[in-house]
């Protein structure tokens, strides 16, 4: 189901700091951390969808995501991942394509998305299950937000255990440079579970407890499921990122480093 922490705009070295899981069935087929075929975009890529559930370009955009978790299902919706690969793609501002987004919003299944455009210091929200008291568009403030499978910044326990965390370890650092590696290894490696009481009653307890870790490991019905990869995404003041991608690769996990500077508009 996929869960994100991140700073915007609240660090003296970095614009923006990410860290996600990937939750996933272990038998899609899926492509690792890389380039894109025309070099612009670099992310993983869902062989399934075709799309991608994180990613950035040399000019400065980067999209993510996560599913919001709901009992009904469209029967033929059409796949989430191609939300990001189309930002990615497009010309038009974080505003812009979000505002483009909720006028098929309806044709997908529940999800949340981060648009963001680090040269011009824009980030938004979007996503496609408002009620009454939630917009479905909203710019997103500096500081530390966590995104999992309600709303933005929606108090789940695991939500709050990674927010916790993350200010802990960004604190030790203060001003200096942030271990990207490290990071990932101690914030989203945690296998803590929920006491049963706290569940949010969406699904049956046998299905949603196990996915109340930061990281999930559960065997479904429907095969193996979990956190497939965690990735980290650094961007500096001064435009430079750094992309950390762990991932299971037949069973085995693996690792990759990019590092690029953004293009100047």
């Amino acid at each position: 189901m996929c869960i994100a922490v991140f700073m915007w705009q609240a660090h003296p070295k970095y614009s923006f700091l990410l860290l996600h899981n990937r939750d996933e069935f272990h038998s899609r087929p899926t492509e690792p951390l890389a380039w894109w075929e025309d070099g612009t975009i670099l992310g993983g890529k869902d062989m399934v969808g075709g799309g991608t559930w994180l990613g950035s370009t040399r000019d400065g955009r980067i999209a993510f995501l996560t599913n919001f978790r709901e009992l009904d299902c469209l029967p033929h919706p059409k796949t989430r991942g191609d939300l990001t690969l189309r930002f990615l793609q497009s010309n038009k501002s974080p505003q812009e394509f979000a505002e483009e987004v909720l006028k098929e919003a309806h044709l997908y299944n529940g999800f949340n998305l981060i648009l963001a455009d680090i040269c011009n210091s824009t980030m938004i929200y979007v996503f496609n299950r408002p009620t009454r008291d939630q917009v479905s568009l909203t710019q997103v403030t500096p500081g530390i937000h966590v995104l999992t499978n309600g709303t933005l910044d929606a108090p789940w326990p695991k939500a709050e255990r990674l927010r916790h965390n993350f200010e802990e370890l960004i604190g030790q650092y203060g001003e200096n440079e942030l271990p990207i590696k490290e990071m990932v290894e101690k914030l989203m490696t945690d296998t803590t579970k929920d006491e049963e009481c706290m569940l949010p009653g969406i699904y049956p307890p046998a299905r949603e407890l196990p996915l109340t870790s930061i990281f999930v490991d559960a065997n479904f019905p429907m095969g193996h499921y979990g956190t497939r990869s965690s990735s980290a995404l650094f961007v500096k003041s001064n435009k430079e990122v750094s992309f950390y991608e762990k991932y299971l690769d037949q069973e085995k996990w693996k690792e990759r480093m990019m590092t690029y500077h953004i293009n100047d508009k």
